[in-house]
């Protein structure tokens, strides 16, 4: 059974850090691009970061760029995202989202809250 299970989620004052994992199992995530996403209230789901193959290609949106960090660890088959300087424009809640390469296949997970509130 494919699974994609976010942690880490929490409330945290502006300026804050935070750092998000995505557990999969049921696929070789090693041949997954790897990403995360992030629906606000109100608004539609948006692009965060993705990460491919060993970790050593990253994209970023403009809006966090400089302040995230995406990684994964083949290996475990997880995905992090590493969040500081957070702002309340981050508050969100955050979706883990896997590709398969050269494929349409995808997967979700349930997604993890994040709140950036004093």
């Amino acid at each position: 059974q494919v699974q994609l299970v976010e942690s880490g989620g929490d409330l945290v004052q502006p300026g804050g850090s935070l750092r998000l994992s995505c557990a999969a199992s049921g696929f070789t995530m090693r041949m997954y691009a790897m990403s995360w996403f992030r629906q606000a209230p109100g608004k539609e789901r948006e692009f965060v970061a993705s990460v491919f193959n060993a970790g050593g290609d990253t994209r970023y949106a403009d809006s966090v760029k400089g302040r995230f960090t995406i990684s994964r660890d083949n290996a475990e088959n997880t995905v992090y995202l590493q969040m500081n300087s957070l702002k309340p424009e981050d508050t969100a809640v955050y979706f883990c989202h896997g590709r398969l390469l050269g494929s349409t296949t995808i997967h979700w997970g349930q997604g993890t809250r994040v709140t950036v509130s004093s």
